[in-house]
Formats: C-alpha cells, structure tokens, sequence
C-alpha cells in the first residue's frame, strides 16, 4: 500500500461526490419523495403479487406461486436468497440512495474503478465515468423497469477491472476483486449481462493467450487463469440456490428444448430462434452510437418533434403527425437508442489509430462481435452459428442487447486514447503510416467521424431510406387495395420521409459540433493553449452535456409520480370487484381485455390463466399455443379451473362471464388414454372430456401397472387449505381412484403425500397432476420442497462468507502493513 495523504485522496473523494450529485441532480424527484414509473416493475408488482403476500404473512418464502401461467416456481420472479450474504455488500456500494439514483451511481462508480486499475489519472477517470455512466440505453432500461439489467451493467467494469490486475501479475488483489465483484455481479440477478460479460472476458483470455504464445511464457498465464477459475467457481456458489434453481427449471421453459417434433428449422436447444431474435438491431441503425437520432429514436409519433413537421406540405401535416411513427428501424418498438456519444464514438475511432498491444485488440474485438450479434436476424449466419453452437446463447431472447458490450468498449478505449494524449502532449504530433502515407491519427480520425456526421447532416437521402420494411409493405398492400387514392398515399409517405429527414439531420449536425468542439480541446491543449485540468473539465462538460440531454428524451421527471401510484399500479376494477367476491381461494381467471400472455394486472387480484414472463414453462406455453390462443378449447380451460373469463362488451367495457363447467381444484376420472408422445399427448386434447379422461404419456405409464380405473358415485375429493407452496385436499372413496389436479406438474419440487406418507404422482392432461388415491378417507397434500433451495442456501452462506472474510482479512493485512512501515 503506498503512502496516503489527504491531497492523493481527493481526486477519488471527489469522484465519489460528483457521481452523487450528477446521480441525484438527474434524478432530482427522488428527493421530493416521488417514484419512477417503471413499467416492468408494475407489471413485477402484479406477478409477485401472492409472492409478498405469503412472505409477509408468514415471513417464509413460497418459492411458487400459482398466480400466473397456472402455476410456475418463484425463483426469477420474487425470491429472498437470505443465505447469499453478499448483498449486504451490495448495499454498501450504492450508499443507500434513494432507487434508481444508486443504479446511476453504481454505473459511474465502477467504470471509475477499471479506469483507476487501468493508470488513468484520476480526474480524467470522473469524465470517462461519466461517458460510460450515461449511456442512453443505461437510463433507458432504468425508466422500462429494467433494474436487474442496470444493477447488473454496474458490476461489468469492476469485474473486468479484477481480471485484468490478475493478468497483470497482481495475482492475490486481483483475484480477491475478481471475486468480490463477480459475486456481486451474479447476485444483481440477470444472467443474459452475466453472460454477455463471460463472452467479452473470453475475448480478453483469447488475447492473452495469443500474446503468452508469442512470448512463450506461460506460468503466469497458466496461474492467473487458474486464480480467475477458482474465484468465479467461488463466486457462483455464492448465488448458488438461484443459479441452481434457474438452470433446472430453465430445461423445462420456452428456454429449454420442446418435446414437439414439428417446426424443427425455427427450434433449437432453447429459444425458438424467431423469438430469440425479434429484437435485431438494423446494420444502419448501428450508426446510433454516433447520432441518436439515426432511425428516428423511439417509438412514438411524429408529432412529438415539431421540429420535424417544418418543411412537411401543409396539407399532410397533421396526418404526418398523428400517425407516422418517428422510429422507421428493423425492431418492433423500441424505448430509444443506443448512443454512446458523438465525441466518445470520435475518441474511440482514435483510440484505433494510437493506442498499442493486446488491450486494443481485445477491445476492438468486442466492440465488433456486439454489434454484429445485435443485428441478429439481419446476419443469420452468425446469429445461427452462436444459437447454435455456442452454449447457452439460446437461452437468451433480444440479442439486440449485446450493444452493452460496446456501450463498454467504446468508452473505455476512448478514454485510454485520451489519456494518451493528456498525459504526454507529443503523442498528439506522432503519425502513424496509413496507406503508405505518414498521416496525424487526430486529424484522419476527425475528417473520418466529424466528416461522416456532416455528410449525413448534408446528405441524408444518399445513405438511408426513410421508410421501414413493413412500411414497405404497407403501401404495396394500401395501393392494391385502394388504387384510386394511391397518388395520396405515396404523397401522404413523401411527407413522412422529409419528416424523417429532418429528425436525422438535426441529431447528425448536433453529433459533429460535439466532435468538433471536443476536437478543438484536444488541438488547444496540444499546442499549448489550454491547461491539462482545463482540457479535463471542459471534455467532461461536453460528455456531460451531450449524455445529459440525449437522456432526458427517454428519463425525465416526467416519468415520476407520487408513491401511492406505485405502490398499487392496478386500480381495483368492477369486473375484479365481482370476480373477488368469491371466496374460494384457488379458481383461474382467463383476462381476454389484454393479452393474456403479456399480462400482470390480472395476477395482481387473481390466480390467472396468462401472466407476464421470459421464462414460462414450455409445455404451457404450447399449451396455450395449440389450444387456447387459436382453438379457444372450453375443456381445456375447463381442466385448469378457469372459473371466470373476464371479456369486452359490445360497449367494449370489461364483462365477467362465469365458467360453470370449470372442472374445479380435482376430480376423479374414470378412463385413461395412453399415448406414445408429446405429439400425441397435444393432439388428444382437442377432443376429450377433461372430467372423464386422463391424457397419459406413456413414459408415466408405470404408475397405472395394476390399476383398473372404474366409475366411484360417492368418491368426492375437495381442496380443504390452500397457500402456494402447499395444498391440502380430503379425499373419500369406496375403492383406489385416478385423481387428477388442476395445479400444473413440474417435479423438481412438488412432492406429493397420503396421510403424510410420500407418495408418487405424474403428468397427464399434458401440464397436469394425477395420482392414484387409496380407498378410504385420507388426507391429500402437495407440498413444495425443491432441494435445490434446502441445500443451496447452506452452500450459498458458507460461500459468501467465505467471500466476506477472504475481504476482510485481505484489508486487515494490507492496513497493518501500511501502519507498521509508518511506525
């Protein structure tokens, strides 16, 4: 440790000050005591709804809940790890702020720290933190309800920062930083960033082990991979119960392989790949990292940017503004763009052209690999070779998000070629040989990035169309359809395009007077002109400047409401108010005034046939798929207890129609149809009696050796205590009896008993529970009991424990020493 004082402390305090203020200033309605309306974290609120109640009334975790989908575990949903004591360090990092400023803090905080390992000065660190901090699609995230992916992205820099100390032979304070912040990392919860940031660290070890080749010496290569195993295997088992529980459930999702045998070209071992791919980033709209604007920002209507509408014929204006979408790029919908700054885009191009070695490469790499894998569908070839080949790609959907790798790697090189020139003004002189010509790299660059702004500030028309593929498609069809009127809808589409025109220019001119003020600093301080500390704080206006407002077109205080609206964020409605006049704790409720797979109000008040998720159980969601999204099959809502189905009116209002043939909580059948597959189990369901027939896979057909099912006119079995994690039913028949439940069938967990003794049960009906009940009275109970939890969170305490005391005892050392060479 070397020697401290308070002057070599302040660039650091200070940086810690400044991200507190730039997190609170941004965010100012926290302090008035406001919350930010997420949308993804109010529809959170209505699928963990059953979740908290039972955490809160009983102070144990569910681990399931039954409010959505049928039934599904709890553990990417709503779960307390209390064993994974390495949360509590998470709260030490982001000081307590008020949510979702600790987010924007940890953002900051951790860049600052790679940057720091990296030897750059500290005071230009605070504006490279800033640049990496304020990423548009950082605050983007945060204002949809993303905040795992944000906690997450906040503990990508650290991570790396440990790695790359390891690699530079600080074996034991890299290794114990590699560590700490991959178990934050992983305990943030979102294991598509954890992912994207394994493949941007296998990039790194790839380069290393290029340059140990090259320079034959291997033991250190060979020790600092083995102390980064080590530290991610301790790492992972300090998440363990979650990590655990998401891979054996995962097998079982719309992430894991179907048991179908049909549509295999769209199939692979986890999402189908027309799913998985939805959200591709356009190869032009990668031009957003420069200019905004470049596809027109985010979803929303023309009309709210005047700006646009000025050179549109008077004639067209308000139809161009009340209708015409101001995003024309190849995903769906989009919140906003990906931009990480016009002057930081300019930095990073040349950071290309003067910084050396291995770091470069590494970074250039990942930039390159994370644009293409976002582009997805629009270059197959490498998006099928990764879905398929490389392991657990598939199991993410939205490959659009692998841009937070170059969020990262463009800052980050940017930043190091600046320090470059700030640290040594002569580096700003040398030329590099391009082309066979000796050039300066500033000015190649600059006529290059601030060039290429201007010519698409001038000359829009010449390098994009202004019209999206289905809008394409949409004229093609409008013309056909009414061709008298088609000279007013190509009219009609000319005025969307200048519109558009005028959206794109607008954002590209702003790009090149960022670059081009930037430039001028750097040229001031190089000749002279300017001080390094000035040059620093005028480059960190400019970042701040340019981020800040970008951002607050997406974040802004309008987007903040007062607390009681987010606490309950479905008002109770009149058909919610009849529907819960029935007290019977466990029927279904089937919304068709939403989509009832991207819904969570109804879960919110209800046990609900849909529900909002990325990861529901596949058989279900082929299920609805096959018999109830097309088909709208009675019996097989009738065999999941739908009890209600709430309904638009002819006056479009919400009308609760009673489902009196819902086959209720279980019921005995009196035949049994085996059949050989999935295939077949699917197809039996289109014509059957859910109260009289059990659709049987025959790989459970042990479990009805010797059993002769018959009709029982007295059998009676009825749900008698109801929580979500345990069922108890009272069953009375004269002789053994085939019982099936309406409560979905996932094994790794629910254990089935008869009079407290364990007893077997199986699939049927293709997501249901049956088994055999003995004659006579007898109390039933399902109870979930998935190991993965009893033993996980033994693991996952000892782990980080473990962690916590490595930490501690590591600084004890360190701070001893420090006070015993003073002495």
């Amino acid at each position: 440790m070397k020697n401290l004082s308070i002057k070599s402390l302040i660039p650091y305090l200070s940086a810690v000050i400044i991200f507190i203020i730039l997190s609170l200033a941004y965010l100012s309605p926290v302090l008035e005591g406001k919350k930010l309306r997420q949308d993804d974290i109010s529809r959170h609120k209505g699928m963990s709804k059953e979740i908290v109640d039972f955490r809160e009334k009983t102070g144990e975790e569910a681990l399931w809940t039954n409010s959505m989908f049928g039934g599904m575990p709890a553990y990417q949903i709503s779960v307390k790890y209390k064993g994974n004591l390495i949360q509590y360090i998470d709260d030490i990092f982001r000081l307590g702020l008020p949510h979702p400023a600790g987010l924007v803090f940890l953002y900051m905080i951790g860049f600052f720290i790679l940057l720091i390992v990296l030897k750059v000065d500290p005071w230009l660190s605070i504006a490279g933190a800033i640049a990496f901090g304020f990423s548009s699609y950082f605050f983007i995230i945060l204002e949809a309800g993303h905040n795992s992916k944000a906690h997450a992205i906040g503990y990508m820099a650290p991570v790396i920062a440990g790695v790359i100390l390891t690699y530079r032979g600080k074996y034991i304070v890299g290794g114990l930083l590699t560590l700490l912040f991959l178990a934050l990392e992983i305990q943030a919860g979102h294991p598509q960033i954890s992912y994207y940031l394994f493949l941007l660290l296998l990039i790194f070890g790839i380069v290393e082990l290029v340059g140990t080749v090259k320079s034959k010496k291997y033991l250190p290569f060979i020790k600092s991979t083995s102390i980064i195993l080590i530290a991610a295997i301790i790492a992972v088992l300090t998440h363990i119960t979650n990590l655990w529980g998401t891979y054996e459930y995962g097998k079982y999702t719309i992430r894991g392989k179907s048991e179908l045998t049909t549509d295999q070209e769209n199939r692979t071992s986890g999402l189908d790949k027309d799913y998985a791919t939805q959200w591709s980033y356009g190869v032009s709209e990668s031009f957003s990292l420069l200019i905004p604007n470049i596809k027109g920002g985010a979803t929303g209507l023309i009309g709210d940017k005047e700006y646009a509408l000025k050179n549109v014929d008077a004639q067209y204006k308000d139809m161009v503004a009340g209708n015409a979408n101001q995003y024309w790029g190849d995903q769906p919908f989009t919140s906003g763009p990906v931009y990480a700054g016009a002057l930081i885009v300019f930095l990073f191009v040349y950071g290309l052209l003067v910084i050396k070695g291995r770091m470069k490469w590494w970074l250039l790499a990942g930039t390159i690999l994370s644009i293409m894998l976002a582009w997805g569908k629009n270059f197959m070839p490498l998006t099928e070779f990764f879905l398929d080949y490389f392991p657990g790609y598939n199991k993410f959907r939205a490959v659009s998000m692998t841009m937070v790798i170059a969020e990262l790697t463009i800052p980050l090189l940017a930043i190091l070629a600046l320090n470059k020139v700030l640290t040594d003004p002569s580096n700003f002189k040398q030329k590099i040989k391009l082309f066979s010509y000796n050039v300066n790299p500033f000015y190649v660059t600059f006529s290059v990035v601030a060039g290429l702004s201007l010519l698409f500030a001038l000359f829009p028309s010449v390098f994009f169309n202004f019209l999206s593929e289905q809008e394409v498609f949409s004229i093609a069809q409008q013309k056909n359809s009414n061709p008298e009127y088609a000279n007013q809808i190509a009219d009609f589409y000319t005025n969307v395009e200048i519109a558009r025109i005028a959206i794109i220019k607008a954002d590209a001119f702003r790009s090149f007077i960022f670059i081009l003020l930037g430039g001028v600093v750097i040229w001031a301080f190089s000749i002279g002109k300017l001080k390094k500390n000035y040059a620093i704080v005028l480059i960190s206006v400019l970042i701040l400047v340019d981020m800040w407002a970008v951002n607050k077109r997406y974040l802004n205080n309008e987007n903040f409401v007062s607390k009681s609206k987010i606490e309950r964020p479905y008002p109770k409605t009149a058909a919610n108010k009849l529907i819960l006049k029935d007290k019977d704790p466990n029927f279904r409720v089937l919304n068709l005034t939403v989509d009832p797979f991207a819904d969570a109000s109804t879960s919110f008040y209800h046990k609900s046939i849909g529900g909002y998720h990325g990861a529901k159980l596949r058989r279900y969601q082929e299920l609805y798929d096959h018999q109830i999204k097309g088909k709208f099959n009675i019996s097989v809502l009738n065999m999941l207890n739908t009890r209600y189905i709430i309904q638009p009116d002819d006056q479009n209002q919400a009308s609760v129609i009673p489902n009196t043939r819902a086959s209720g909580n279980a019921w005995f059948v009196e035949e049994v149809k085996v059949v050989k597959n999935a295939d077949e189990e699917l197809e039996a369901l289109n014509d059957f009696d859910p109260e009289t027939t059990a659709i049987v896979d025959e790989l459970f057909s042990k479990y009805l050796d010797g059993f002769a099912p018959g009709f029982d006119s007295v059998a009676q079995i009825q749900l008698i205590d109801y929580q979500p994690n345990h069922l108890q039913y009272q069953s009375n028949t004269k002789k053994d009896q085939l019982v099936v439940f309406s409560e979905i069938y996932y094994d790794k967990g629910w254990n089935a008993y008869v009079d407290e003794e364990f007893v077997p049960h199986f699939r049927v009906n293709y997501v249901l529970r049956a088994m055999i009940v003995p004659a006579g009275e007898h109390k039933v109970d399902f109870k979930f009991e998935p190991k993965v939890y009893r033993v996980g969170e033994k693991i996952s305490f000892a782990s980080s424990l473990l962690v916590i005391f490595l930490i501690l005892g590591y600084g004890f050392y360190e701070i001893r020493n420090y006070f015993r060479k003073e002495e």
